[in-house]
Formats: structure tokens, C-alpha cells, sequence
């Protein structure tokens, strides 16, 4: 059975490999490094499908190494012994390159076996994750090693590989395929910057085709084989979903979700309409609707906050039809959020007295607001002492609530929007009132 595609069609050469031009473009740091032939621990971080194996190859085959390759998915320790056991054979004279993919899969155990044959120098890691290094290579690899990000791949930077694909496969089968406009292209954009995704794709596009003429009538024995047609509706037939990078456990997925709430925060419906839509496709809906919610509370807040019920509304109504009707009320919401006036003057309120609380700030409840009617014959000063609001003008008088330690305490200041300055003017208007009243003893 032949290899895929992608792997038939793996570059050779550092000028054959598409995209990443801040590593690989002239005198960049990694051209440089590879080209010396002096070659550091590295890890190479970034979205599968943009080369990170591809080029970890040509590093072993320019370098004159041995290279071999283990999975963290699925290898061992007994693996990376048996790697280290292949530095002291003949196979590798100039030492062993040791490929690790998915390497944030291997313990605590399995990197420190890698520590200890990456220290004598007879083998030379290149260690490659999807996931933030710094979060889940230990340190002790990470301090010997060089970090370099691959960043995923633009539809322009596919396009070369995909049409690359389809004229290898013509010349493989010797069998002429015609290719209607906008093939290319579309499969170079709807493949998400995955490389290998999109030329298994083109592989897919050719054995999908229907040769031309052949539901008519078998061409004779010695009649030229009649060409494959490739259209676009079988190309997008093929392709769709597939520009969906999404992982409910990766670095995607905190990306989407982060970006769909800065977009809502900075009040941008555009984006969050599409980051909402990727979140959907993904089928992702829960967390969709707890950002909206969020930022209902968050980023709107008192400005408006008539948009909580609303948007709880909509995310009820959401869970109750499902998908796909669900991204109607759900996209309803994102726009009305987006859209709305912004503050966050009550999350900063709460966050800085959960600083206080969380700094040891506190302090006694105050005499007047404890729950106590009946003073012990002990206690030097009978009564509560508290003072109920709504006997007062405009129910509202002075007294203290906070606890004597943190008496002077602001948590809240009012925003500047409309909603929230109003209560501003009408609460300074109260207690000016009730004050100056005090204080010419009309109380």
C-alpha cells in the first residue's frame, strides 16, 4: 500500500519547504543554525501540519546524522534507551538526531531519560509540540534547549504545495486531470494552514473524480485513458470543516475562547460574530454561551444592565432548539453585547475587595449590623445601635457598614456612561441633602 501523498511528497531541502520565512528565509537564526552544521537541542513549537517533522528530516540529512523518530503518544522508556543504544553503533558515525513528536504526551519520568541522553551529546533532540512549551517541557529540557514557534500557514503559502500535488500525481498515474478554476485555491484556504491535510486533500480531489467520459462509454483498450475532471463542488464537498483547527484540550481552543471575549470587550461585532462561528462549527456551544454571559456581567455590567436577562434569554433559548437554529438567538446576544455600552466598574469592585480579603483585610462585623437583639448583662453598651435606611428621608442615612479596619475602603467607582453617572448625580443629591440637613439639626 503507498504512503500518503504528503509523506511521497515530503521536501527535501530547506528551499522546498513552504512558509515559516522568520525561521527558514535568508539569514534567519534557524537557517543559520542548520546550515552550520553545529546542532543545539532544539523544540520546535506550532500547529501540526507546518513542517516541524519535515524539517527536522532535512536537519538530520544536511547534518549527516541518523535519524529516528518516536511518538510521545506512544513511546516509552525502553524506546529511548534503545535510541540512545543506536549512538554507539556504526549506522551513526556523526551521532543520532532524535526526533520526539508530541513530546508535552512524555512524564516527568520519560524527560529526565531524555535529559540523561541528551547530556553526553551523542544524541542531538528535536523535541515538537502543539502545546506551549513553557507549560509542558520541564525545565531542566527547556534550559538546553533553543524554543523555535512555527506559525501557521497562510492559503498562500499552501497554494505552491497543493498545485505541487496535483502535477506529481498526473506524472505519477500518467493520467492528464483537468482541474476547474478556484480548485486550488479553495482547497490551499479550506485546509486551516495544514499543509499535509491539504495535499491529502488534492490526493482525495483525484480519487473522488469521475473520469471524463466514462459514464458515457469505457474508452477501448487502446484509446488514451480519459482524463480525471475536478470541480469545485467536489473539491469543497471534500474539504469541508476542514479549516477547522480546534482542540477542546489546546492551545486553540483558550485562543478562540480568548479572542471571542476581547472581541465582545472591545466592541467589535464582526469578530465576535466569527470567532462565535468557529466556536459552533467546533461544536463548542458551551462555551460560547458561559463567555457571553461573562462578559454580560463583566464588560457591560452597569451600563447596561437590563443585558443580563437578555442574554440569559438567549442563551436559554440556545439550549433549548440546539444546533444549528441555536447560533440564531446565541449570534442575537453576541451583537447586542458587542454593541452595547461597556463598564466594569462592579468586576473591578469585586476583584479589589477580594484582594483585601484575600491580603488578610478584615476585621469584626461592626456592632450595628450583627444579627444580635438581646445584649448579655455583660455588655457594657446595650443595644444594636443600627439604623434602618428606609425610616429616613429618601431612605438613606449615614452610618458605617465596613469593618473598623478597612473603614475608609472604595471598591466601587461609578463608570462613566450614562446609567451609572445618573446614579452617581442622584446619590450625591441624597446625601448632600440628608447631610446638610443634619447639619443645620433638621434631622
Amino acid at each position: 500500500m503507498p504512503a500518503p501523498l504528503a509523506e511521497r511528497l515530503r521536501p527535501n531541502t530547506l528551499d522546498d519547504m513552504v512558509g515559516q520565512p522568520h525561521l527558514l528565509g535568508p539569514s534567519r537564526a534557524l537557517r543559520n543554525i542548520v546550515q552550520s552544521g553545529e546542532l543545539p537541542n532544539l523544540i520546535f513549537y506550532g500547529p501540526s501540519g507546518v513542517g516541524k517533522t519535515t524539517l527536522a528530516r532535512i536537519i538530520a540529512r544536511q547534518t549527516d546524522r541518523y535519524f529516528t523518530s518516536l511518538n510521545g503518544t506512544t513511546a516509552g522508556t525502553a524506546d529511548i534507551k534503545q535510541a540512545i543504544a543506536q549512538s554507539e553503533t556504526l549506522m551513526a558515525p556523526n551521532g543520532v538526531l532524535l526526533y520526539l513528536d508530541e513530546i508535552q504526551y512524555f512524564n516527568k519520568k520519560q524527560q529526565q531519560t531524555l535529559l540523561e541522553c541528551i547530556e553526553n551529546g551523542a544524541v542531538t533532540l528535536i523535541a515538537s509540540t502543539t502545546e506551549n512549551p513553557y507549560f509542558y517541557v520541564y525545565n531542566a529540557i527547556l534550559s538546553r534547549s533553543t524554543v523555535f514557534e512555527f506559525k501557521p500557514l497562510t492559503p498562500e503559502d499552501v497554494l505552491p504545495a497543493v498545485e505541487r500535488a496535483f502535477r506529481f500525481l498526473q506524472e505519477e498515474k500518467n493520467e492528464q486531470i483537468e482541474i476547474e478554476d478556484g480548485v486550488t485555491s479553495w482547497v490551499a484556504r479550506a485546509c486551516g494552514g495544514d499543509v499535509r491535510k491539504a495535499i491529502n486533500a488534492a490526493e482525495l480531489c483525484w480519487l473522488s473524480a469521475q473520469p471524463v467520459g466514462a459514464a458515457i462509454l469505457p474508452p477501448a483498450p487502446e484509446q488514451t485513458p480519459p482524463a480525471r475532471q475536478i470541480t469545485l463542488d467536489l473539491a469543497k464537498e471534500l474539504t469541508q470543516r476542514s479549516a477547522m483547527r480546534y482542540d477542546k484540550e489546546g492551545d486553540e481552543h483558550y485562543d478562540i475562547i480568548s479572542a471571542f471575549q476581547k472581541s465582545l470587550r472591545g466592541s467589535d461585532p464582526n469578530a465576535a460574530l466569527h470567532y462565535l462561528a468557529r466556536l459552533l462549527e467546533a461544536g463548542d456551544m458551551p462555551s460560547a454561551m458561559r463567555r457571553l454571559m461573562v462578559c454580560a456581567c463583566e464588560d457591560v455590567g452597569l451600563a447596561w444592565p437590563q443585558v443580563i436577562p437578555i442574554v440569559k434569554a438567549a442563551v436559554d433559548a440556545a439550549q433549548m432548539v440546539g444546533l444549528p437554529e441555536a447560533q440564531l438567538p446565541l449570534a442575537d446576544a453576541v451583537v447586542l453585547v458587542a454593541t452595547a455600552p461597556k463598564s466594569n466598574s462592579a468586576a473591578e469592585g469585586i476583584w479589589a475587595a477580594t484582594a483585601d480579603i484575600q491580603a488578610g483585610k478584615s476585621g469584626p462585623i461592626p456592632r450595628q449590623l450583627q444579627n444580635k437583639h438581646f445584649d448579655g448583662t455583660d455588655n457594657s453598651k446595650p443595644g444594636q445601635d443600627y439604623l434602618y435606611a428606609h425610616s429616613y428621608p429618601h431612605h438613606w442615612v449615614a452610618q458605617q457598614y465596613l469593618p473598623d479596619a478597612l473603614a475608609d475602603a472604595q471598591y466601587y467607582k461609578f463608570g462613566d456612561n450614562k446609567t451609572e453617572q445618573a446614579a452617581r448625580a442622584y446619590w450625591e443629591r441624597i446625601k448632600r441633602f440628608t447631610l446638610e440637613g443634619v447639619n443645620h439639626g433638621e434631622e
